[in-house]
């Protein structure tokens, strides 16, 4: 059996943006003093003439990125989700939500998985924020070559972006040979009949390894990855809640806003069944190391399976 690649999806993004530079000569990028956190030092020293250091100062970023846009260029805001999101999250809303200007932000060190650095800089409230704004797309990929996938399709899709990466190495689950990225559409990993799990980010791993756990004991669980949060695949959660008549859902963030909350929505308008939402349960993080604050916090495919087996039970 040959050994499962692992890396961190913030790797992609920075490896992407080198990678897309020269089929893409108005793709600018930004950063707020971590270009060796983010990865965007990779496209410093490739394109240091299309790179700039905005210093700790990320509202202020988000400014410069909104004029930029509107000057025809594509840029690429980078930070740590907390800093990308959360310090500038009004001016994400009213100098580039509000005119719909055409700035994608990369934001890394989402989630528990920050590990060390503590609940200051664990962001569980990106996704719920970037889902509130008008018009703003948000996109979480599972792992390297979807991210690498989410980086070029957020350049071709015009209007805001938000993609939210992670400082964690995760197993490579797609063939990068085959895979194929559709903004806005989920994707089926696992067929099943008895319970649906869908999830994103690197819960989807998760997801899989909780599937098979369970398939040795004759539960069929159907796994979905759902790398675009907004819009969200409404068709293929409303297929599962019909199919399999339950859903567990699964992400790195509160279950307060993201992606559980926004299965809910969906299947409460379409297809109303029982949402079980598997996330960090309403309180702030700590630190600690990275894989034992996921087991710690719910956020592991032993969790998942233990979650299913519940619902099943009832």
């Amino acid at each position: 059996m040959s050994d499962v690649i692992k890396k961190a999806t913030r790797e992609s993004y920075g490896e992407a943006l080198v990678a897309l530079a020269e089929k893409y000569p108005n793709l600018i990028v930004l950063d707020a003093d971590l270009a060796a956190a983010t990865k965007t030092g990779m496209f410093k020293k490739a394109y240091a003439d299309r790179f700039y250091d905005c210093g700790i100062a990320e509202a202020n970023m988000m400014g410069v990125a909104a004029g930029l846009a509107a000057a025809g260029m594509i840029p690429f805001a980078s930070s740590f989700a907390m800093f990308a999101a959360g310090r500038a999250f009004e001016i994400v809303r009213n100098s580039i939500g509000y005119p719909h200007l055409n700035v994608k932000i990369g934001a890394t060190h989402a989630g528990i998985s920050v590990g060390e650095d503590g609940a200051t800089h664990q962001c569980c409230e990106d996704l719920a924020l970037m889902r509130t704004i008008p018009g703003m797309t948000v996109i979480n990929p599972a792992d390297d070559t979807e991210a690498k996938a989410a980086v070029e399709a957020a350049i071709l899709h015009d209007g805001p972006v938000y993609c939210r990466f992670g400082r964690l190495a995760v197993p490579v689950i797609n063939d990068p040979a085959t895979y194929k990225f559709e903004l806005g559409k989920g994707v089926t990993l696992r067929e099943g009949k008895d319970i649906a799990i869908i999830a994103t980010g690197l819960l989807v791993n998760e997801a899989l390894t909780a599937a098979d756990a369970l398939a040795q004991e004759g539960i069929s669980a159907r796994v979905i990855n759902i790398h675009t949060i907004k819009p969200l695949d409404t068709e293929i959660v409303a297929k599962a809640a019909a199919e399999c008549g339950r859903i567990v859902t699964a992400e790195e963030h509160s279950i307060i806003g993201g992606l559980g909350s926004a299965v809910a929505e969906a299947v409460c308008e379409s297809c109303p069944v029982p949402v079980r939402r598997i996330g960090v349960n309403d309180t702030f993080g700590h630190s600690g190391p990275a894989v034992e604050l996921l087991k710690q916090f719910g956020l592991s495919a032993e969790h998942i399976a233990e979650v299913v087996r519940e619902e099943l039970g009832k």
